[in-house]
């Protein structure tokens, strides 16, 4: 009778434990069914808490991204790479294209022997490159060619260089290539005609001005020889050499600048204060005031130390 009832208790209890078996595989399958829908992916069989660790740790085993399986990232990293991950392949961003840096080119030419002084720039109109390059600072004893420049160097109260030097050969011939004596001869008429010019866009007292100035430079050239004699001699014949290093360093006048405006003032000059005689002293190179790292500068000094060549 013991015996009896002691296996029957045995095959309940065997019984109790299929059918217990049976409900977890199926609450297991139920669970694996609803996490598909949240997350594709399988989960291992082994898996049979629903901790963020165990998630992370089954995610993990389906990619290559070793952070999730670091001790020190934060959870909150980890929970981002994971959803990150086991998003559906559509909808992942595209990877960031590689930029790549332009190298730059090797055919730019070098500006090295061609440096500048500073305010010559890329913006500068060639016109006024040309006369830094060619003109300005270099000695000039011509009196046609120094009357020229004083004139254009008085006309800088109303234009800059470039208006001044696009308007050059207009000038040229209307001041009748600038000979002191054929211009201090100009009437009436021909003052009037100049000055109505629209392409010289000159005002009256500014022709005037140049026609009275050739007339003081007849009586100079009467008294000294020449003009160009009078004006070189205020440097001994022998240009001015400076050595300055930045824009800052070149004044707008000199002392001798203001002795030789004195004196052009008092023999009936206009329009020859000491900036204008300055910035003409520049120009006809009777002073350097190239920077001493543009390439006119040596070429100019050469030139400056060469005996006085006035005819």
């Amino acid at each position: 009778m013991s015996k009896q009832y002691a296996k029957k208790q045995a095959l309940e209890k065997t019984r109790n434990i299929i059918v217990s078996r049976e409900k977890e595989k199926s609450n297991s399958n139920l669970f694996s069914k609803h996490l598909k829908r949240i997350y594709p992916i399988g989960l291992p069989r082994t898996c049979s808490a629903l901790s963020l660790s165990s998630l992370s740790l089954s995610l993990s085993q389906n990619s290559t991204d070793s952070s999730l399986t670091d001790s020190s990232t934060p959870i909150d990293q980890k929970i981002s790479l994971a959803l990150r991950l086991i998003a559906p392949a559509e909808r992942r961003e595209a990877p960031l294209p590689k930029i790549v840096q332009q190298q730059p080119s090797l055919d730019v030419p070098s500006e090295e022997g061609t440096r500048r002084c500073n305010w010559i720039t890329k913006n500068s109109d060639k016109v006024y490159v040309q006369f830094h390059d060619e003109c300005w600072g270099v000695p000039v004893y011509d009196d046609n060619q120094l009357f020229e420049l004083l004139a254009m160097c008085g006309m800088l109260m109303d234009f800059n260089w470039t208006e001044i030097l696009k308007r050059r050969e207009l000038l040229r011939e209307a001041f009748a290539g600038f000979d002191p004596n054929n211009v201090s001869k100009l009437g009436e008429k021909e003052i009037l005609d100049i000055a109505s010019n629209k392409e010289l866009t000159l005002a009256e007292s500014r022709v005037r001005c140049i026609v009275d100035n050739a007339k003081c430079i007849t009586k100079v050239a009467r008294e000294c020889g020449s003009f160009s004699s009078y004006m070189w001699e205020y440097v001994s014949y022998k240009p001015v050499i400076n050595k300055f290093r930045y824009p800052r360093n070149v004044p707008l006048r000199s002392p001798k600048a203001e002795i030789i405006s004195k004196d052009l003032v008092r023999r009936g000059f206009r329009f020859v204060g000491p900036v204008i005689v300055y910035s003409f002293m520049q120009a006809a190179g009777m002073t350097i005031d190239h920077l001493v790292d543009c390439f006119r500068y040596k070429e100019c000094v050469n030139l400056a130390e060469r005996p006085w060549r006035h005819v």
